[in-house]
């Protein structure tokens, strides 16, 4: 990995160092561009027992997928990294400034931000030693680890049906627990029913488990769920206020409005991986890091170019405007 002294001045910042700040900078470095990396660690898939869905890279440690990103980027002698949090950002007239928590402040042509999202977890005692073991939240990366096996859900309302009918591509032995009223409509009801979902709105007192696997769900009237796993649909919210600070656009649903190649609507900003799409993935952040990669590069060779056809003198006639007249 590059240990020169960092610059002040980069063709880039690269604020998150998951699959898509990771790609991305991969896809600068390639093109020579001066990258700086800024992370602090605490990925969102960090508790994962191993991430899914990865061509060649399924089941993978989420932290050793990570370590592995970093050595191949930190191969470019352009890229480097810094552990330090982006406190700020804002326009300026050759595109941005950062400040960052060490009390430097840094300048970039064009800003990339790849911060991710949080989850929300509720607060239910037990379940944060059973988080990323037998409690999840994607049906897509954790289903099928759970196939045919007795499986709660914990939501309420259109969301919670949601969450429930698609376990159903999984397991018939589903339970939906709303910890409360479940908000849903008859036309609601009758869907679980017909899929033979039982309801239970009673509210929950806490999670069992040993060693990060789930054993039953108790509820505050004593009654107790034996279940093995537990899928979450509790809302997330963005990991950094920076993208709203810039001015980003956000979408209904909290995400950042991007368009082509994760461009945002403010000019030489990306944004990158689950903050900007539904399909949160790291097979997807990883993608749509290279496209933003690419994309940026693109812009930078552009203003590259018109700034050397600006300072470069233009060749006058034989007999123009400078020669004497006879």
């Amino acid at each position: 990995m590059n240990t020169e002294q960092p610059r002040l001045t980069y063709d880039c910042i690269v604020v998150g160092a998951g699959p898509a700040g990771l790609s991305a900078a991969l896809m600068l470095g390639r093109c020579r561009r001066t990258v700086l990396i800024c992370d602090v660690g605490n990925p969102r898939n960090v508790r994962s027992a191993g991430l899914h869905n990865y061509l060649t890279r399924d089941g993978i440690k989420p932290a050793e997928l990570l370590q592995l990103g970093r050595a191949e980027v930190g191969r470019y002698p352009s890229v480097e990294f810094r552990e330090v949090e982006v406190l700020d950002a804002a326009r300026s007239s050759d595109g941005f400034r950062v400040v960052c928590a060490d009390g430097r402040q840094l300048s970039s042509r064009k800003l990339l931000l790849a911060t991710g999202v949080v989850d929300e977890l509720p607060e239910i005692e037990g379940l944060e030693a059973l988080y990323g073991t037998s409690v999840h939240h994607c049906p897509y990366c954790d289903g099928w680890e759970w196939r045919d096996q007795p499986v709660g859900i914990y939501g309420r309302g259109e969301e919670g049906l949601a969450l429930a009918l698609g376990l159903t591509a999984w397991t018939e032995d589903l339970v939906l627990c709303t910890d409360g009223p479940s908000g849903m409509s008859p036309e609601n009801l009758e869907q679980l029913g017909d899929q033979g979902i039982e309801i239970r709105e009673e509210r929950l007192a806490r999670l069992e488990g040993t060693d990060g696997y789930l054993e039953r769900l108790i509820f505050r009237n004593g009654d107790t769920l034996p279940r093995r796993a537990l899928f979450l649909c509790t809302g997330q919210y963005q990991r950094s206020a920076l993208a709203r600070k810039l001015g980003c656009r956000f979408t209904s649903k909290g995400a950042v409005a991007t368009g082509s190649c994760e461009a945002t609507d403010v000019p030489g900003l990306y944004v990158a991986g689950d903050s900007s799409k539904e399909a949160q993935f790291v097979i997807v952040a990883a993608a749509e890091g290279a496209e933003a990669g690419m994309a940026i590069n693109k812009a930078l060779l552009k203003d590259d170019l018109a700034q050397k056809r600006s300072s470069t003198p233009s060749r006058t006639r034989r007999g123009g405007p400078y020669a004497k007249s006879g």
